[in-house]
């Protein structure tokens, strides 16, 4: 049994949009056991689900404004660090919240503790492509700056993770650049292209360009958290922006334009299909003992429902362990 400890009160629409996918994942996936950590009276409201299911009660909980390393020292009981704690005691195998992302890291780090070797862990997530395959990139935002060193093994944990959960076989993986010279980038990126062209346990392509992320040019991209984070959102607004263009263009364009969009109308949904970060899951913090994912803060149903599906997955493939066995054999 997959044991998931869940922050029921994290994230804009909990525990609602938490516990209603806790429902939906519990009715397709009998290998899994939730335990929700929250207000017990607001879950009930919404939980159906009667099998491998607890509700851990608390009424404390960290807040989207509370600073992230001062909120887990001093609020012990609040539903994020009571679930992370469960972990680390080895009551459940897994954290999903989606609330506090700062909060989150800081629990990751000082509760669940970093894989021996793991300079610094990174935030990882899968995003969409164009033909839907997707590709992982990290760090997007768990450290500011980064070295050449926690690059290179970035791009070793995030091929892992391709590897082992997505199923891809020598994941491509790419270094984000301003260019594709092997010249290009700062003196940190240079020596982040050394390390990774010499590296034999991954499949490096060398540089590639921001522009095509969403073609798939890798399977795998790594940079720096500031550039990774500022990617990500340019990427969602992106989505947001053009669908809220064509929807827009379609309702407020006559009549010529509505019927256009009736005969378009499932084309455009499967083409559109391709891009919804809701079915990706959420965001994985790799370089930890244990798995600890953020789902986005916005998330509703679909996507809760679609995190605990990954994190099922990242338990069946077992890819923590794993990666702590490999650098392990690295170090020695």
């Amino acid at each position: 049994m997959k044991r998931i400890a869940v922050d029921a009160m994290g994230g804009d629409h909990a525990p609602q949009a938490i516990v209603e996918g806790v429902n939906r994942a519990l009715a397709e996936f009998p290998d899994v056991e939730i335990q929700l950590y929250g207000d017990q009276a607001k879950i009930q409201q919404y939980l159906t689900a009667t099998d491998r299911v607890s509700i851990i009660h608390t009424d404390e909980k960290i807040n989207s404004d509370d600073e992230p390393v001062k909120a887990i020292r001093r609020k012990k009981t609040a539903s994020m660090v009571l679930a992370t704690q469960a972990v680390k005691d080895g009551n459940a195998d897994a954290i999903l919240s989606a609330g506090n992302t700062g909060a989150l890291l800081a629990a990751g780090v000082f509760v669940v503790g970093r894989i021996k070797n793991i300079d610094r862990p990174g935030l990882m997530s899968t995003l969409p492509t164009m033909d839907g395959s997707g590709f992982d990139m990290m760090d997007l935002g768990a450290n500011a700056e980064n070295t050449a060193h926690h690059l290179y093994q970035y791009a070793i944990l995030g091929s892992f993770y391709a590897e082992h959960v997505r199923g891809i076989k020598r994941p491509r993986v790419g270094l984000l650049n301003n260019g594709t010279e092997e010249t290009k980038g700062t003196p940190v990126h240079q020596e982040a292209f050394a390390l990774l062209n010499q590296e034999p346990s991954i499949h490096f392509i060398g540089n590639v360009e921001a522009r095509e992320l969403l073609n798939g040019v890798a399977d795998v991209v790594v940079t720096d958290g500031f550039t990774g984070n500022a990617v990500l959102k340019t990427i969602e607004g992106t989505a947001k922006s053009i669908v809220g263009q064509l929807t827009g263009a379609i309702k407020n364009g006559g009549l010529q334009a509505k019927m256009g969009g009736l005969l378009i109308k499932s084309t455009l949904k499967t083409a559109l299909g391709t891009m919804d970060y809701k079915k990706a899951g959420g965001a994985v913090l790799l370089g930890l003992k244990a798995p600890v994912i953020k789902a986005h803060g916005s998330s509703d149903a679909t996507a809760i429902y679609y995190t605990i599906k990954q994190v099922r997955t990242m338990l069946q493939s077992d890819v923590v362990q794993k990666s702590v066995e490999k650098f392990s054999v690295v170090e020695e």
